[in-house]
């Protein structure tokens, strides 16, 4: 064990920090060096192993500073938004476990209650923040505990967000003792929007937003000054009312081709020592995402009624390039779902084709708006839903298995499930011009099994998404949803080997159900099976169950999905076959099934 008290830049200062008791043995002046150490450490680790990257080397002294003055875990600490956590992830206690960050049964990408009593509160979604620690910082006042610190860090444009309002309204009357850090970088995953974003890049510091609000205001500083942010932070120790503490930082810091591409370095690829943050990908297909960008173009320059609207994700949606072509048409709103989809809604009242592009999860955080001011109006706006289903190692805050549960009950609305990119061309082309209502378009992250050549030729438009046979049989149906195509047809050339012969339907409209199609084929089968990548329960084979018992018609029907649970973190692979849903347990779990019959 070396001294800490010792002041020499040979020594590994993150070899003997594990926990933030640790950390505090150190000199202040020790402190840039630890910081230099432990930049390096995650730049290594997630060049190998994959994960988000710019956003965490944008708070490393931030991080530093607050376990050296704050008494963590006790003084309640929130991230907002949680994939900048690597740095604190490995002061407190996960340092020798950090690699498996991300993977099957590793850690988590996010804060999580249940991982570490370091993490106060779990934040995948963005906003939450305040909202929480006031809680916490209330919950301490009720219980006698004056001197508890309460800290949320907003950072990546999490300000922008409704929710964040109505924490900072609720705040300042409260008298909470909460200290809201705003980690000011300038950008989420794409540069940040909108009028807060311009206040902050121009602040008063004697009269602000957050002035205005009755809060305290001190900054902005130096969020790379590991030292000086020391010292702010024990100047805010002192003070117990609610107070707002003004960073600047800079997304990427340290890693230079990081700091030049913020957007391209905001995550990386996965399990691979890399070069660039998309070395590894599959070259040859375009991702759902891409086919969308490309499609929305093509539309858009072909009409000007062509609007698009995304809530601070144009580059994770696709919608970026359109956004370049046409800024008057596309608008990225900021992390504001709620207002996105009543926005859509405006326009599309009006007599413009909008296109909502806006991530499974995501969409969650505007469910009443979607409901009260879309589909109780019927208005026609074409929500273009990315990653629903299972996303991989982005885990449970990510997993978009809950959309069609969510979706299923709602008036008037059309629910459609590309299963490749050329079904998601197709049904952005068909509703662009035959809309009369919302759409639900959803489909997977990932690859779509489409190149560019394959968008050469414009898809009719006279054509409605329904069902289409993918493949002949008369013993077994399986009605495939969605990106569960190829898992079907594999589990039907399994069946053939044993001279079983097995019905592969592409089920591309979820609702409302084909009811002449299903009746014709349900009287052909006493066996029916439905795959999908989304919840079981509320679900699209349970809404096939449901039409079988309403009709009255006498057939077994089996339903494969993910059951009520948190789904896992790890490939999708791995996920798929951890819940049953690849194509080899699929098949032995029939094939059991078809035995006991017999």
């Amino acid at each position: 064990m070396f001294n800490f008290a010792e002041l020499n830049t040979s020594i590994n200062f993150l070899e003997e920090i594990n926990f933030p008791e640790d950390l505090r043995k150190l000199k202040p002046e020790q402190l840039p060096e630890l910081c230099k150490q432990l930049r390096e450490y995650i730049i290594d680790t997630v060049r190998t192993h994959g994960g988000h990257f710019a956003a965490n080397l944008g708070v490393i002294e931030l991080t530093v500073a607050l376990h050296y003055v704050f008494n963590t875990p006790d003084d309640r600490l929130v991230w907002d938004v949680g994939h900048q956590a690597y740095a604190h992830k490995i002061l407190t206690g996960r340092k020798n476990s950090f690699h498996t960050n991300r993977k099957f049964g590793g850690l988590s990408g996010f804060p999580k209650i249940s991982e570490s009593p370091f993490d106060a509160f779990g934040t995948g979604h963005s906003s939450t923040s305040i909202s929480a620690i006031l809680g916490m910082a209330m919950a301490s006042k009720l219980d006698g505990n004056s001197g508890r610190q309460h800290i949320a860090v907003v950072g990546d444009g999490a300000l922008t967000a409704g929710q964040a309002f109505e924490g900072l309204n609720n705040l300042s009357p409260s008298s909470g003792n909460v200290l809201i850090l705003v980690n000011d970088n300038n950008i989420g995953i794409d540069e940040n929007t909108g009028a807060i974003n311009r206040h902050l890049n121009s602040i008063n510091r004697q009269q602000n937003i957050f002035t205005d609000l009755g809060l305290d205001y001190a900054g902005p500083v130096d969020g790379h000054d590991v030292i000086l942010l020391v010292d702010e932070f024990k100047k805010q120790k002192e003070i117990r009312t609610p107070r707002v503490l003004h960073i600047k930082t800079v997304k990427g810091k340290g890693y230079e081709p990081a700091e030049k591409e913020q957007t391209k370095w905001h995550s990386t690829s996965k399990y691979v020592k890399i070069k660039e943050p998309t070395e590894g990908q599959n070259k040859n297909s375009l991702k759902y995402q891409d086919v969308l960008g490309e499609t929305l173009l093509e539309l858009a320059s072909n009409s000007e009624k062509i609007v698009g609207i995304t809530p601070a994700m144009p580059t994770g949606s696709g919608m970026i390039k359109a956004m370049k072509a046409y800024p008057d048409r596309f608008f990225d709103v900021g992390i504001a779902e709620q207002h996105a989809v009543t926005f859509a809604g405006g326009l599309a009242g009006e007599g413009f084709v909008v296109f909502c592009c806006i991530y499974s999860t995501f969409l969650q955080r505007g469910y009443d708006q979607l409901i009260h001011d879309i589909c109780l109006q019927n208005l026609p706006v074409i929500f273009c839903i990315d990653r629903a289903g299972n996303v991989g190692d982005d885990g449970p805050t990510h997993h978009g298995i809950f959309d069609i549960a969510m979706l299923n009950p709602l008036p008037n609305l059309q629910i459609v499930a590309p299963s490749n990119g050329s079904e998601l061309r197709q049904c952005m082309h068909y509703y662009a011009k035959n809309l009369h209502g919302p759409v639900c378009i959803r489909y997977p992250k990932g690859y779509s099994n489409t190149d560019l050549s394959e968008l050469k030729f414009l898809p009719k438009t006279d054509v409605a998404p329904g069902m289409s046979c993918l493949k002949q049989g008369s013993d077994l149906l399986i009605l495939s949803l969605g990106n569960m195509r190829e898992t079907a047809l594999e589990v039907s050339e399994e069946f053939n080997k044993i001279n079983i012969s097995v019905a592969v339907y592409n089920q591309l409209l979820v609702k409302p159900l084909n009811s002449i199609i299903l009746k014709d084929l349900f009287s052909k089968y006493s066996l029916v099976v439905t795959l999908e990548d989304g919840s079981i329960t509320g679900g699209f084979g349970q809404r096939i169950r449901a039409y079988a018992d309403e009709e009255n018609i006498n057939i077994r029907v089996f339903n494969f999905g993910y059951p009520e649970t948190v789904l896992e973190q790890g490939t999708q692979e791995e996920i798929m076959d951890h819940y049953g849903l690849s194509a080899n347990k699929i098949f032995h779990k029939l094939k059991m099934i078809i035995n006991n019959r017999l």
